[in-house]
């Protein structure tokens, strides 16, 4: 074992940073975590990761859910594709593998939802057989000790520097240890390259580049839509609609309404929708609030109006399918956290 990583898992072993997924190593596990862990920061995961282990602990008891039994539970998650993707790959994996988790990258990275780095993950840290997964984190890392530009090097090139660092042996701790150097150490801004047992082979700390690499692409502008919404009540229940499965946020529930076109006012905009999508007539009282909330390629403002229903038979011309529920009930459908900030409005 050479020098630089025997130093890498020292320092590693000595922080023992504990995480739920490393309290017992299982491909599933690491499956599971990889994929809610993509997109989403560590704190925020480690709730939802033990809410589906504690439904979910196998792979067995997965193939019993459906799939609103797990949109219910990555609800707030966001990057729902994620999870429908779970569901059909633990079909795959019953059906053509007999329920165990390929420990081969081929067969791995042909599974729905599982790319290059989650293959490498699964089969490093899951396994401990040595593949190189590279994260935001380890890319940040490789980028500042040898002064990289990430834009300019293939994944190859980079899997060959981060090949120094991974252990024949541990190869699941050297991975884990990078990463763990990079989120706690080697932070985007102000590393904290006092601490850091590489800093003596960091060309970046030896030429005072910390602030320039890894070299930032241009941000680019996502484009922003207003949207309006009703709480429509018939007595005192309201009505909810589930979106299209092969739309955005498939599968989840939702408020009416939709995007207000130019030149169109809130009411109007929300009489339209309720009428496209509803075949209902409706009664628009008072503007109760607005939200703002952002996905990775849109943002929307979304502003809220309390209505009552007037007439018509409420038809699910734009959903797979329409209930009208109470605030109780709530917490009984799956809702993107956009509509859950709606609810706190009220």
């Amino acid at each position: 074992m050479s020098d630089k990583i025997s130093k890498l898992l020292n320092w590693y072993y000595k922080q023992a940073y504990s995480f739920p997924w490393r309290d017992h190593y299982t491909p599933y596990t690491i499956w599971i975590s990889e994929i809610m862990l993509q997109q989403s920061q560590v704190n925020v995961v480690v709730p939802y990761y033990l809410r589906w282990m504690k439904k979910f602990p196998s792979l067995n008891d997965l193939l019993k859910s459906n799939i609103d039994d797990l949109l219910f539970l990555w609800q707030g998650l966001g990057y729902y594709n994620r999870v429908k993707n779970i569901f059909k790959t633990a079909h795959i994996i019953q059906n053509k593998y007999n329920g165990s988790i390929p420990n081969d990258y081929k067969q791995l990275i042909a599974l729905k939802g599982i790319g290059d780095y989650t293959a490498s993950a699964i089969l490093t840290i899951g396994f401990n057989i040595k593949s190189i997964p590279i994260d935001g984190n380890i890319k940040r890392v490789m980028s500042r000790l040898y002064e990289l530009d990430l834009s300019k090097i293939k994944m190859e090139k980079l899997k060959q520097y981060v090949n120094n660092y991974i252990s024949d042996i541990e190869p699941r701790h050297s991975v884990q240890a990078l990463m763990d150097l990079g989120r706690e150490v080697c932070i985007p801004k102000s590393p904290k390259c006092i601490i850091c047992p590489l800093r003596a082979l960091c060309l970046s700390y030896r030429n005072q580049t910390t602030t320039i690499y890894p070299i930032r692409a241009q941000v680019k502008t996502i484009p922003a839509y207003l949207v309006v919404v009703g709480l429509i009540y018939k007595k005192n229940k309201f009505l909810i609609a589930k979106r299209l499965q092969d739309k955005f946020l498939g599968g989840l529930w939702e408020l009416p309404g939709g995007k207000i076109k130019n030149h169109e006012s809130e009411i109007t905009c929300l009489a339209r929708e309720i009428k496209e999508e509803l075949d209902i007539q409706i009664n628009i009282k008072e503007k109760i609030g607005a939200i703002d909330h952002q996905y990775s390629h849109f943002k929307v403002h979304i502003i809220l109006y309390k209505c009552i229903y007037k007439a018509g038979t409420p038809k699910p011309l734009a959903a797979d399918k329409i209930e009208w529920i109470t605030y109780k009930q709530i917490n009984k459908f799956a809702f993107p956290r956009g509509t859950h900030k709606l609810f706190e409005l009220l």
